[in-house]
């Protein structure tokens, strides 16, 4: 470290609007000065998901106020900062135009340098600003469009050893909670009903856990609920509140299942690296759920790694990992100019193959 660096942050990539202010000090240690996050969630609930058009208008409308809000919280102006770090992908493209021109204004204005973030790498790194995480470590990014095990070598080396060939967890999670008439987000809908449930009432299936890989699926699963949801209506004439909390039960504790398995198997690539202090990161909204966290949690303390998971604030969508991930990169020499481009596809690891194909706008993941 040659610097205390201080960088604002901007994030629009789905459906929360966020401004946030890090500062990093010269012995490495980096405080998160304000984070301001104004969310979507009324604008879409009518809709059961995200409407990408209605997502954009609102990040344009909110940003400069999360902005001005950011820096009044932080106790900054823009001439206290060494630069801005943008979210330029992936995500909905509207949503990453909205955050992208919003930052270049400001580089513009000011004179500031301006630093586009990969998304993903600003959750990948997230554990370096809570917990002051040293590379390298092992990463899952778990959450409602994401799910990947990443080795993190440092702020643009990522080695991705699978995930995801279909549907997301929280993804999955949402799309349960619809079938069971529970409202969104769906993870927190589903997990409150589990805890009242039965997990072995109703198997459900663990996908690819024939396979040796490090690859997940969970749209079977999902289907999977759904035909025992039928059958029981079909049978019952309807599902009590007990059979909606067993379903949830056993839906959650397939995901925990798959996530354990895939998590060890991840773990032997990545302790074969024999890192001086093994560490295994969750970041992304299902980090939150206690069940998936207590069986990740085991898994590390049998292979003997630390467990870290950033506050629930900054797993979900936010500005302040796009500011640190900005430092990161802005230490390195990382600078963009006034062609940055918004990008809807973007992969951590350039060298891998994409999982969910590709087209015209790049690998998909």
């Amino acid at each position: 470290m040659t610097q205390r660096l201080t960088i604002l942050g901007l994030e629009s990539s789905c459906d929360d609007t966020a401004a946030a202010v890090v500062r990093r000090e010269m012995d490495g240690s980096a405080t998160v000065m304000s984070s301001i996050v104004f969310g979507q969630t009324d604008l879409h609930s009518a809709y059961g998901g995200v409407v990408p058009e209605i997502a954009a208008r609102a990040h344009a409308e909110k940003l400069d106020h999360c902005v001005r809000d950011a820096l009044d919280a932080a106790e900054v102006t823009l001439a206290d900062l060494d630069a801005v770090a943008v979210t330029a992908g992936p995500g909905l493209i509207g949503g990453v135009i909205s955050g992208v021109m919003c930052a270049k204004g400001i580089a513009a204005a000011t004179g500031l340098p301006l630093v586009g973030v990969n998304h993903l790498a600003g959750h990948a790194l997230t554990p370096r600003l809570t917990d002051g995480v040293t590379y390298p470590y092992l990463m899952l990014l778990v959450s409602g469009g994401h799910c990947q095990y990443l080795i993190v070598r440092g702020p643009e080396d990522f080695t991705r050893l699978g995930g995801t060939i279909d549907d997301a967890p929280g993804e999955a999670f949402d799309k349960t909670a619809r079938l069971l008439g529970l409202p969104q987000p769906g993870g927190p809908s589903v997990q409150a009903e589990a805890e009242n449930g039965d997990p072995r009432r109703y198997r459900f299936p663990r996908p690819l856990l024939d396979r040796p890989d490090c690859n997940l699926s969970f749209s079977g699963l999902k289907t999977a609920l759904m035909r025992m949801r039928d059958q029981i209506v079909a049978e019952k004439g309807g599902l009590t509140r007990q059979d909606r909390a067993d379903l949830c039960a056993g839906f959650q504790a397939a995901v925990a299942d798959v996530l354990s398995e895939k998590t060890r198997r991840a773990l032997r690539i990545y302790m074969a690296e024999n890192p001086a202090c093994p560490t295994v990161a969750v970041a992304g909204g299902v980090a939150a759920n206690t069940a998936i966290r207590a069986a990740l949690e085991t898994i590390c303390a049998e292979a003997g790694a630390e467990f870290t998971a950033p506050p629930l604030a900054l797993c979900t969508d936010n500005a302040a990992m796009i500011a640190y991930a900005g430092i990161e990169r802005f230490e390195i020499g990382a600078r963009d100019g006034m062609d940055l481009s918004a990008r809807p596809r973007w992969p951590l690891d350039q060298s891998s193959p994409a999982m969910l194909g590709s087209g015209k706008k790049g690998a998909k993941a």
